[in-house]
């Protein structure tokens, strides 16, 4: 195996330990310390207490979702919560292990570890450290409005399928048998339906029970740390009861204290390998840490920045990866339970971390007789709400094609795994952007009755169409890669005119850029339509659009661009001039091009 050094981008030293904002903006402390109140750290203390009481069974279940032991989800939590207060901008967003990329990071790894647990701790570390990365490269280039290319209908589709692996690697450890290894959704339901004979019974019945009191707990006690409650009476329930010798499988030791601080043992090819995981966990952790962040913001009258969000993922990310940790994100439950504790600021989460460094070198010798089922149960319950059977309604009723596309997503997760639906999802999401931005509507214009002003006729059939004239407004700017789109709208409409209009208007009030491949594209319809008879008139261009298309030498073939014509006066000038004397229909007045400076 080659332990080739990782490159200096990833190493502890290259951490931005006194970097907030965004590029080009340095500073030592976070925005909301400057405001912080002495009142509020008693807020803040019960928070971060109640916040990790939540977090220490739920880095116990995502560490076994993602195949490593249990000490690593509470190392990530750890080491991540040290370092996220310092420089995130939300209030309330927990940083934590979270279900969906702990079962990205499960079912990626198993074929590079090639089945050595200290190799796929390295690889899981190492992915972390990718991860911030990327957030900090991220960062650098301001990019926070990339978590908005994945469209809420993709992450729907995605988190439920999600929901449904995740059942199909828990039941097996729920009925007290061992599960698949490995596998897609369908491979490892069937697993589990052929084994339903060897259902240990006692397993069975003690994660029944603690189904029961986590899900009586989330109805009547929301936000309260009944998980660790849970976890409490498992584990004094194991000797009691004497369940090892009934064969329920039990956690197994915990090791105490903290590990060395230090780079995984990992080379360049694995590096490379681990990349499409990394940009995965990325993309998943951003989205849902800027969701989190967005959905606090208005609620408590504070301003997310989405840049310094990515900032505190990329610095989190660190800190776990060199503390033997996998990648974290912002958690959506943690972060409404650190929301009900009562937080007031993110100094609860710092206070969560210490809560959770006294227990990992204290009392972590107690989890050992932690039942499998026990856990199992946690980990369901704590990733039910993945599956929103409310949102998959709400989008068939909305919109056929989003419910489609959050189907797509869901089978794929499932079809081909998670870090395939992942990028699945990213595609579609993309797809769906590019095809929507191409096809931009090309609206048929009619004069508001008793006005002189216009409006789309097939919204509003009273609107009057004008003899012998087609008014077009494109609800668009004007690109490479939508133009052609625009000019056969325009073209078709004409055409299927059973006598060509004398004048075609084109209102581009709506459009604010054309490029110069658009500039000559309306040049070139300017030529089609005369051959037809039909003048092509620009009218209400803006400023940078004028400026285009007199560089491109398109406003001549257009009659001339200015910044006073309205559609109305285009019109009077119209037949002002055809009463006084009607010209050929190849003929037709140019519009006076203002000498005036653009607007």
């Amino acid at each position: 195996m080659t332990t080739n050094a990782l490159p200096p981008l990833l190493t502890p030293a290259a951490a931005p330990v006194a970097l907030t904002g965004g590029r080009g903006r340095w500073s030592a402390a976070p925005a909301w310390l400057a405001g912080y109140r002495g009142s509020w750290f008693r807020a803040d203390l019960i928070a971060g207490v109640t916040l990790a009481a939540y977090l220490i069974p739920a880095g116990l279940g995502d560490a076994s979702l993602a195949n490593l032991p249990p000490e690593a989800g509470l190392y990530a939590c750890l080491f991540s919560g040290l370092v996220f207060w310092l420089f995130c901008s939300s209030r309330h967003t927990a940083i934590t292990v979270t279900s969906a990329i702990s079962l990205v990071v499960g079912a990626s790894l198993g074929d590079l570890a090639g089945g050595d647990a200290g190799r796929f701790r390295d690889l899981a570390a190492a992915t972390a450290l990718l991860v911030a990365a990327i957030g900090i490269i991220a960062w650098l280039v301001s990019a926070g409005a990339i978590v908005t290319f994945i469209s809420e209908s993709v992450m729907v589709g995605f988190k439920c399928g999600v929901a449904l692996f995740l059942a199909s690697t828990q039941l097996p450890k729920l009925f007290g048998f061992s599960g698949a290894h490995g596998g897609s959704f369908w491979e490892r339901a069937g697993h589990f339906g052929r084994h339903l004979g060897d259902t240990n019974r006692t397993a069975l019945l003690v994660g029944l029970v603690a189904l029961g009191v986590l899900i009586a707990g989330k109805i009547f006690l929301k936000h309260r740390p009944v998980a660790l409650f849970v976890v409490i009476a498992g584990i004094a329930a194991t000797p009691l009861l004497g369940l090892a010798g009934h064969g329920v499988k039990l956690l197994g030791p915990v090791p105490a204290g903290l590990p060395a601080v230090h780079l995984p043992a990992v080379g360049w090819d694995d590096i490379n390998a681990l990349l499409p995981l990394a940009f995965a966990c990325f993309l998943l952790g951003a989205v849902e840490t800027v969701a989190i962040g967005r959905m606090f913001g208005p609620k408590h009258g504070n301003r997310l920045d989405a840049n310094r969000e990515l900032l505190a993922l990329a610095a989190s990310n660190l800190a776990a990866g060199v503390g033997r940790g996998f990648p974290v994100s912002g958690g959506m439950s943690q972060s409404l339970v650190n929301e009900g504790g009562g937080a007031r600021s993110p100094l609860s989460g710092l206070i969560a971390a210490v809560v959770i460094l006294l227990v990992t070198v204290f009392l972590s010798g107690a989890l050992r007789d932690l039942p499998q089922p026990v856990l199992a149960a946690i980990v369901l319950v704590a990733v039910a709400g993945l599956f929103k059977v409310e949102a998959l309604r709400h989008l068939w009723r909305a919109d056929r094609t989003e419910f489609v596309t959050a189907a797509v997503a869901l089978l794929g997760v499932l079809g081909s795994g998670l870090l395939r639906g992942v990028l699945i999802g990213a595609v579609i999401s993309l797809v769906l952007l590019i095809r929507r931005a191409s096809r931009p509507h090309v609206a048929q214009l009619g004069r508001i009755p008793g006005t002189r002003r216009f409006s789309d006729l097939a919204r509003h059939p009273d609107n009057e169409p004008v003899p012998g004239v087609m008014i077009f407004r494109p609800q668009s700017g004007l690109v490479y890669f939508n133009v052609e789109h625009v000019c056969d709208a325009v073209a078709n409409a004409v055409a299927a005119r059973p006598e060509a209009p004398r004048l075609a208007v084109l209102d581009l009030s709506a459009s604010p850029m054309v490029d110069v491949q658009s500039a000559e594209a309306l040049a070139t319809l300017a030529d089609g339509l005369a051959r037809r008879g039909t003048c092509l008139r620009v009218v209400e261009a803006r400023a940078p659009v004028r400026d285009r298309l007199r560089a491109v030498g398109a406003d001549a073939k257009l009659g001339g661009v200015d910044r006073f014509s309205t559609i109305a006066d285009l019109l009077d000038s119209d037949t002002a001039s055809r009463q006084a004397d009607p010209p050929p229909r190849d003929s037709f007045p140019a519009a006076t091009d203002s000498p005036a400076p653009p607007a």
